[in-house]
């Protein structure tokens, strides 16, 4: 059976304010940042993920346990007044951004090196051009 998970965490991160999208789907933790800039108010968040949810770029899933989850009203607002309590993100959610910024690196890498490479094959191409055109004359 799959079961899929969403959740998202607003924090301030000096000096902007983020908001964290992780998704898990068959013990698999994916992760989205967001940049908001000032403090976002409570129906910006939902219109933001209503309308904007599919553009975002998760990363790479990464293993993750499932714990169930308790039944219990007053554990569940135990548990909500203590995640309102941790600042920033879990490590797996960490782990998960990293590895999507490691990955976007390499591609910005791979990217510039054709650049590169274009421009000093139009260079070249330009350099023997002008040789040709200096030899027609003789």
């Amino acid at each position: 059976m799959d079961k899929m998970s969403g959740k998202l965490t607003v924090y301030f991160e000096d000096p902007f304010w983020v908001g964290v999208f992780e998704k898990v789907s068959d013990e698999k933790l994916s992760v989205s940042k967001m940049t908001f800039g000032s403090e976002p108010k409570d129906n910006e968040v939902r219109n933001f993920i209503l309308k904007h949810y599919s553009e975002l770029k998760f990363s790479p899933a990464v293993e993750v346990k499932l714990k169930k989850a308790a039944d219990n009203p007053k554990r569940r607002q135990r548990n909500a007044a203590k995640q309102l309590q941790n600042i920033g993100i879990g490590t797996k959610s960490q782990q998960a951004l990293q590895k999507q910024r490691e990955e976007m690196k390499v591609e910005r890498i791979q990217n510039r090196k054709e650049m590169r490479e274009a421009d000093r094959q139009k260079q070249y191409d330009l350099k023997q051009q002008k040789k040709k055109e200096k030899h027609k004359g003789h």
